[in-house]
């Protein structure tokens, strides 16, 4: 059974290798060619592996960063990274997390075959990340193992319908379609930057982020590679002073002349964004018309719920400017939380950039470039305060020096803990019952409204109904 697991593990929680197999499918159920099936998967694989790539080099940049920030400043305490968290659940709960996962996806299509929420979460790494979650707060409660996979699986298939469509709203905005969703562990954050950004807008049409206007002589920062270079290497030089050339050529650089490190480490950073855009362009261009086959033969109007650095290419500037806001955000988080002399959640770098990234091109759809700042700033203050809260609730796991690092795990995390805390097992399941029939509710809801606007409509000018 184990190793039967492991197999399933190694196949299933590769983003690249789930969304091949959704472009294989979707072209296959459209009748292309044995050629256009081929090389639309293998496009697809490779564009998500290029797309994997950038992010990594990325994290590789940043992972020095997060290690000056706290020895400049002398920071110690819990730090969000959900690779961390993760590998130390599925020591005790490994298999259930799998099982989770699995029949989640499962659960997942159905609804988007019956319900409103026509999400299919494509993002498999993180959704086995939130599936271990659900396995170590279920198990915490007390549940049976097969209790554990039974009410996990069905928690999942919602969460991985819900959270797309809190952000689908914004995600309109930025792509100026509806064929392609948010599927991230960050949904719920990104989701209130459009929201703050929406409320804090000012008057008449707001300035985006992409319109910045540049004297002549500085036209080179038109460039998102040159831009996105030159301001990190800032950011890293100011906290490389503060952390001192002996810290970081003895700990970080192998000797290598510290502003030389630096500088290297922000043009590393940029050739990171730079990959994550390709990827993302090659990626955009296979998935969405494949998809067209699965809406058609499984999941009517179906749309492929993707990893956040889907959203990169459509506002270049908003993706730096959301990340530094976002960042400052966590700081401001942190310093609260030192005057309350509470547990101190150290800003994770990784989380601040993905999610703060995203939530600034979110953020600048809505309310432009005011929208871009303000939304990733609360995108910030929320990532840093929901993993607090959640520490309860994890139990042994809650006393670990690493925590789920994104906002949907506090925010689903939260509450699955308090259904245990105010009336343990039966609350819990009585709370993912009343959820499940919620999601058929609303999809009953919004038919009836589609058809009231479609009779009161005159046929030549019907208009598409408008989904969740």
């Amino acid at each position: 059974m184990d190793a039967v697991l492991d197999v399933f593990l190694d196949i299933f929680t590769q983003p690249a290798v789930i969304v091949a197999l959704i472009a294989l499918i979707g072209l296959a159920a459209q009748s292309k060619s044995f050629s256009d099936v081929l090389k639309g998967t293998v496009r697809t694989l490779v564009g998500f592996l290029v797309l994997a790539a950038g992010a990594g080099v990325v994290v590789g940049a940043l992972d020095p960063f997060g290690q000056m920030f706290q020895a400049a400043f002398d920071v110690q305490g819990v730090v969000p990274n959900n690779e961390a968290i993760v590998a130390q659940a599925l020591l005790e709960y490994g298999s259930a997390a799998a099982l989770i996962f699995f029949f989640g996806m499962i659960v997942n299509i159905a609804l988007a075959a019956t319900t409103r929420f026509k999400y299919i979460y494509l993002s498999g790494h993180v959704a086995f990340y939130i599936a271990a979650m659900f396995a170590v707060i279920l198990a915490v409660a007390g549940f049976e193992p097969w209790a554990v996979v039974l009410w996990g699986s069905i928690a999942q298939g919602i969460y991985m319908v819900v959270s797309p469509a809190l952000v689908q709203p914004f995600m309109r905005k930025v792509t100026g379609s509806d064929d392609v969703a948010l599927g991230h562990t960050g949904g719920a954050g990104i989701a209130l930057s459009g929201l703050v950004a929406r409320l804090t807008r000012g008057k008449g049409t707001s300035k985006s982020t992409e319109d910045l206007n540049f004297p002549k002589g500085l036209g080179f920062l038109r460039d998102t590679t040159v831009i996105v270079a030159l301001s990190m290497a800032v950011i890293y030089v100011v906290v490389g002073i503060f952390a001192g050339a002996g810290y970081i050529e003895t700990e970080l650089s192998g000797g290598q002349n510290f502003i030389v490190f630096l500088l290297l480490q922000a043009a590393t950073f940029s050739a990171g964004v730079f990959i994550i855009l390709a990827g993302v362009r090659v990626v955009l261009a296979e998935i969405v018309p494949a998809f067209k086959g699965i809406s058609e033969k499984l999941v009517k109007n179906a749309k492929p719920a993707l990893d956040v650095p889907i959203v990169f290419t459509f506002a270049p500037n908003a993706v730096l400017i959301g990340f530094v806001a976002s960042f400052v955000g966590g700081i401001v988080g942190m310093i609260g939380m030192v005057a309350m002399g509470t547990t101190i959640i150290i800003p994770g770098v990784v989380g601040h950039f993905m999610t703060g990234a995203a939530s600034g091109v979110i953020g600048n759809a809505a309310g432009g470039r005011r929208g871009a700042v303000l939304g990733a700033f609360a995108n910030g203050v929320a990532i840093t305060f929901l993993p607090l809260f959640l520490l309860p609730v994890l139990g042994d796991m809650g006393l670990a020096n690493a925590t789920f690092s994104d906002a949907d795990y506090g925010v689903f995390g939260l509450l699955l803990g308090g259904f245990s805390a105010v009336g343990g097992q039966v609350a819990i399941m009585v709370g993912i019952v009343a959820s499940l029939v919620a999601l058929y509710v609303v999809s009953f809801a919004l038919k009836r409204r589609d058809a009231r606007r479609a009779a009161a409509a005159p046929a030549a000018d019907e208009a598409e109904p408008v989904s969740v």
